[in-house]
């Protein structure tokens, strides 16, 4: 009986998502953005996502011109779908919107490449490939003991070093993009200006004054402090209030 009650409680709540959805489309088109973004946030609060949920939010509030809140939902939708070429260049006019230009020090030698690598698909999708090799390693294993001529089987031998390597290699990739993706703490300023400090205390100097839509990276947090770094490497204190992380 629990059972047959949770089935029905799960599709009554997918059914109720996919009508809010489809209910804040409806209000995109006829540009009602506050009633979309309404309908949208109201999946969120309820615990669903999606990278077309995030980006559709992020669509209202760049129409609204409302640079945090836009940024920060192409970044959400961005960390569910890595590859979307459309979420990344709606991204970048957000990012135009903003008021600080930071620039992004690029990462260098072996740690860019391997980055680089790894970043090309999430780590779940590593894990699928891994599977895919796996099940291709079996196969060209019972191929190898079942072949009876030696051409064959000098094919399948090689085949399975081959999809051997390719379990190795996706595997390990997908370990190093979780533990990346895990320890990086990325977070969007969505005060209209806050000032970076360089200690922890509203009575130390200002750094630098940070506006609305700019993205850092967290370090470590004391009290209701952020320690944070930017894209350029600067790195300062911030009130934790000023800052809504991505993740």
């Amino acid at each position: 009986m629990k059972n047959i009650l949770f089935i029905l409680l799960f599709v009554s709540h997918a059914f109720w998502a996919q009508s809010a959805f489809e209910q804040g489309n409806q209000y995109y088109a006829k540009e009602n953005y506050e009633a979309a973004i309404s309908s949208y946030e109201s999946i969120v609060n309820s615990g669903k996502q999606s990278a077309e949920l995030y980006f559709n939010l992020g669509n209202c509030y760049y129409k609204l011109h409302k640079v945090a809140p836009a940024i920060y939902n192409y970044e959400k939708a961005l960390l569910l779908n890595p590859n979307d070429s459309e979420i990344k260049t709606n991204l970048d006019f957000a990012r135009k919107m903003t008021i600080d230009d930071i620039k992004v020090i690029p990462k260098v030698g072996f740690n860019k490449l391997l980055s680089d690598f790894t970043s090309k698909y999430h780590y779940d999708t590593w894990a699928w490939i891994a599977v895919f090799f796996a099940i291709l390693f079996l196969l060209f294993f019972a191929g190898y003991y079942f072949s009876r001529k030696t051409s064959l089987k000098r094919i399948f031998f090689i085949g399975l070093f081959v999809w051997l390597t390719g379990i190795v290699l996706s595997t390990a990739s997908g370990y190093y993009e979780k533990s990346r993706n895990e320890n990086e703490r990325p977070a969007i300023v969505f005060a209209e200006n806050t000032a970076l400090k360089s200690e922890p205390k509203k009575s130390s100097p200002d750094a630098t004054v940070l506006h609305e839509g700019t993205k850092v990276f967290i370090l470590e947090s004391i009290a209701n402090w952020k320690k944070v770094e930017l894209t350029d490497e600067t790195t300062g204190w911030m009130e934790d209030s000023a800052i809504k992380e991505i993740k």
